[in-house]
């Protein structure tokens, strides 16, 4: 298992600037979207994963409480393809014993683990009192900035998010483009409601995350992350009590919210 440690935000150099560049960016998209429309989760992934379109694409998985779904999709298409799992150093420890197992259990090949190294951390964060302060930074600490990092090289990633988890994703589509980046990312499971996910772990015999049958039905950082009611929504528990959504590594109101931008 290979472990990747590279801090650095991306350079202006590694952004798209040019505006003919972003349209043709925009079209693949749109003919992806196009052409995949009517098709299901294995065959969208099938095509991100071999469509000249799509380019090289890796899977970036936080080993949560859905995510075993989406592996086993990837392992069965194809369980070479590079998974990214970043370890911010605040996850549950039942997170990082669940990863190693669900890693094993599918026969995935190339499971990279991100993180921001130790100086990075101590620079930025010497406390590791950020999340306090400002949850977005934090996140761009520990998330974006290693995953930006490990991104350089592929033309887009696969994630698990679904329409049903906030606002701000129902009206994701299978292939979007991340402007800032120049990336295109796959949803694969966009059109699943919850009931889908459920049965295909029933019906795969899915290892559940522990921490699920405690009151955690979305699981991220364990300081910024709390149970959830009956009848809540399932996200209630992510950074309950603020104005916040998404980690800083996703589209939110249709573009990529990084460190020092607002939503």
């Amino acid at each position: 298992m290979r472990h990747d440690r590279t801090p650095e935000l991306l350079t202006k150099s590694t952004l798209v600037t040019d505006e003919a560049e972003t349209e043709a960016l925009r079209a693949r998209v749109a003919a992806l979207n196009s052409r995949y429309r009517h098709h299901g989760a294995t065959d969208v992934l099938r095509g991100a994963l071999t469509d000249p379109e799509a380019g090289r694409i890796a899977m970036v998985s936080s080993f949560g409480a859905e995510s075993v779904a989406l592996l086993h999709l990837v392992a069965m298409v194809d369980n070479r393809t590079p998974v990214l799992f970043i370890d911010t150093r605040l996850l549950f420890a039942e997170t990082l014993v669940y990863q190693a197992e669900v890693a094993e259990r599918l026969g995935l090949r190339d499971v990279r683990i991100l993180r921001t190294d130790d100086e990075t951390l101590k620079a930025r964060d010497p406390y590791g009192a950020l999340r306090f302060s400002d949850t977005d930074a934090c996140c761009a600490l520990r998330k974006t900035v290693p995953l930006e990092a490990a991104l350089q090289g592929f033309d887009g990633w696969i994630t698990g998010r679904k329409r049903f988890q906030s606002g701000s994703r129902a009206a994701l589509e299978f292939f979007e483009l991340d402007e800032p980046t120049g990336r295109i990312k796959v949803n694969p499971l966009a059109h699943w409601a919850p009931e889908d996910v459920r049965a295909y772990m029933d019906e795969n015999r899915l290892p559940r995350h522990p921490l699920v049958a405690q009151g955690y039905p979305s699981i991220g950082c364990a300081p910024c992350t709390s149970k959830v009611a009956e009848g809540e929504d399932p996200r209630a528990g992510r950074w309950r009590g603020a104005d916040k959504e998404e980690c800083g590594i996703h589209i939110v109101d249709g573009r990529a919210v990084r460190q020092g931008e607002s939503a």
